[in-house]
């Protein structure tokens, strides 16, 4: 049986010489496992794998303290510890359950696939993908942008760069890009070290701010004092926190991603594949400690950079704007210290483009080759990378390399992730019958579909962002399968005990004759008028064997697919069963496997369908089933170009 092209993964060797389409459409290295055949990952520590999450979870203390500040003003504390609670109480225990669940990387979002199952989910995963899509692109233009602003804002920079930040950010992309087409290997060990890096200067810098709050406890009555003077209560400040809560969203991203390195994660030599405990624990323990140490983070950067930086300066154009821990750290451990710091926060915002470019070029393999919806220049990563950074720079040019700008469409896509997580834990929760824990899962999907929503109304660019995709996903998508709907879907073709005894015994007269037939009554009249029929139309001795073929369709909606065949006598006849999203492919399959195990040419025998040719290419298209014989014909003809090679069809 041939092999479909797959896709090339990350780090390929650099091009030679002379073979520029060769290395813009490299094609995997021979043996390379594909999409359905994931390459197994190095293991590493828990903690180091939380590391490669953390440049893109920790890397938003670069700017989330002023987008806080500039969106809620005074209350920035009082918003922040919801967003903590919300994190904590929230997303945790819901990415806690994701992780049990799906412990192989493919994230909240298979789970919807299975939950939803069919059209429907595959359709919902496409929608999901255009948010995911928006999250990573804008992780990358929002995290290129704060780094220019980390860039400009220095004492040290000259300041012809000032009014450059599209241009600095647009050669940051670029180099992002850069990166990748040239190969991009392993990241466990740099990310460690940035982390580590940025990390413990964060931890300077927060414990002098608070030591500058302890000691000089008016700054703290001052800030109080205008707290009250605007909010009358306790009860009218938690209330407008609530109301502006969303616009701090952003600062719950880095969850997903979190699941999906999961196949990084060490387990146990004794864990069960299909359910690893120790690889479960050890991700909670990730997630967890993730979660703790971001949160204490954005809690004491909140208070601090509210109570110390005076107001103006988390204006556009303040130099608090975009990089209110930078500002503490030049203002208050000089500009040494503070020029380390910048160039820490640079380094760890460039890398989370990183993450993201990374995390865009694993949705497509990791979930439209199965669905039959990857175009072929997709197969291969460089065209992704090319495309990917041209809608970044796109982007950048349109929010002017803005971070608080970006805000709201960063935040739309993470919510709209942790939100249909939350969803699809809720589902797996009733379906087990965990009352509980539906209700508990259920009220936290409500209290994300708010934040979602208020989100959305109050800054609608990342729906907008996210509906461009999200039409192109799917057009893409919808094209691809079309195009695509006569290859040959069957990963692996297997046959039982009973079904090779079966063939074998039908194959010893040299060529072996097969009947198609739809499984009805499956009776034994059934079965005695297909013979009669077939042997009449097509003078076939009495004294030849024949075996019957049967075709159960399963979810039309999947496209790859393990076919295994069954073997049974029934009424004398002999018969060969499988199971699979579509008829005439899985014929086809099942044909160039016999000819190839048991060197005999097999001959198929259909009778014709009555009915329109267009409706039924819709409904083989849609359903899997349709005007069988011609499609098997053509399915076998592009998969063997030689004829005399081919496999017979015949239809009478």
């Amino acid at each position: 049986m041939t092999e479909t092209r797959e896709s090339d993964t990350v780090g390929v060797p650099p091009p030679t010489h002379g073979r520029v389409v060769g290395w813009l459409l490299h094609d995997r290295p021979a043996g390379h496992p594909g999409p359905h055949r994931p390459a197994p990952h190095p293991t590493h520590r828990w903690w180091k794998v939380m590391c490669l999450t953390g440049v893109d979870y920790f890397s938003t203390l670069g700017y989330q303290p002023a987008i806080a500040a500039a969106a809620v003003g005074l209350l920035s504390p009082v918003a922040t510890l919801i967003l903590v609670l919300l994190t904590l109480l929230g997303a945790l225990p819901v990415y806690r359950r994701v992780a049990a669940e799906s412990p192989h990387g493919e994230g909240s979002i298979a789970m919807l696939d299975r939950l939803l199952g069919r059209w429907k989910g595959k359709f919902t995963i496409l929608v999901l993908l255009g948010f995911m899509a928006t999250d990573f692109i804008i992780t990358m233009t929002l995290s290129a942008a704060d780094a220019t602003a980390h860039v400009i804002e220095n004492p040290y920079v000259p300041h012809w760069f000032e009014g450059k930040e599209v241009v600095i950010t647009l050669v940051l992309l670029a180099l992002l890009a850069g990166v990748f087409l040239r190969g991009f290997g392993e990241a466990i060990g740099i990310a460690v070290a940035l982390v580590v890096v940025y990390l413990g200067l964060n931890l300077v810098v927060v414990g002098n701010a608070l030591w500058n709050v302890i000691t000089a406890p008016e700054l703290v009555t001052n800030w109080r004092g205008m707290l009250t003077t605007e909010h009358s209560n306790i009860w009218v400040m938690i209330g407008i926190s609530l109301v502006v809560f969303p616009k701090l969203a952003l600062g719950l991203s880095g969850f997903e991603t979190g699941v999906a390195v999961m196949p990084q994660v060490d387990g146990a030599a004794d864990d069960d594949p299909a359910h690893p405990e120790a690889r479960i624990r050890n991700t909670r323990k990730l997630l967890t400690t993730a979660a703790l140490i971001m949160s204490g983070f954005l809690i004491t950067s909140s208070f601090t950079t509210i109570v110390l930086i005076p107001e103006d300066e988390f204006k556009d154009g303040g130099e608090a704007s975009g990089r209110a821990l930078a500002y503490l750290a030049h203002e208050h451990l000089g500009n040494i210290f503070g020029t380390v710091y910048d160039i820490s926060t640079i380094l760890i915002l460039w890398f989370a483009g990183a993450s993201a470019m990374a995390g865009l070029l694993n949705i497509v393999p990791r979930y439209l080759p199965r669905y039959g919806m990857v175009p072929d220049w997709a197969r291969a990563t460089r065209p992704l990378v090319i495309v990917f950074g041209v809608i970044a720079f796109v982007i950048t040019i349109l929010f002017k390399a803005d971070v608080d700008a970006q805000g709201g469409a960063y935040a739309t896509g993470v919510l709209v992730l942790i939100m249909s997580a939350s969803i699809a834990v809720t589902l797996s929760a009733r379906r087990k019958g965990e009352k509980a824990k539906t209700v508990g899962f259920g009220a936290i999907s409500m209290v994300l579909l708010y934040t979602t929503v208020a989100n959305i109304i109050e800054r609608p660019d990342g729906v907008q962002i996210a509906s461009f995709f999200i039409v192109a996903i799917i057009l893409t998508s919808l094209i691809s399968r079309a195009t695509r709907s006569l290859e040959l879907r069957a990963t692996e073709v297997r046959f039982d005990e009973e079904a090779c005894r079966l063939i074998a015994s039908a194959a010893k007269h040299g060529e072996l004759r097969i009947i198609a037939n739809e499984p009805d009554a499956r009776d034994e009249t059934e079965y005695q008028e297909k013979e009669a029929e077939q042997r009449e139309v097509r003078n076939l001795p009495e004294g030849l064997p024949i075996l019957f073929l049967e075709v159960t369709l399963t979810d039309a909606s999947q496209f790859e697919t393990e076919l295994d065949v069954r073997g049974e006598e029934r009424f004398g006849y002999k018969i060969l069963r499988v199971d699979s999203p579509s008829v005439a492919n899985a014929i086809a399959a099942l044909l160039l496997k016999i000819r190839d195990d048991w060197h005999v040419m097999p001959h198929i025998y259909f009778a014709w369908a009555e009915g329109n040719p267009f409706y039924f290419l819709f409904r083989y298209l849609i359903s899997g089933e349709g005007d069988v014989p011609p499609v098997t014909r053509e399915v076998l003809r592009r998969a063997e170009p030689k004829r005399s090679n081919r496999p017979w069809v015949h239809v009478g």
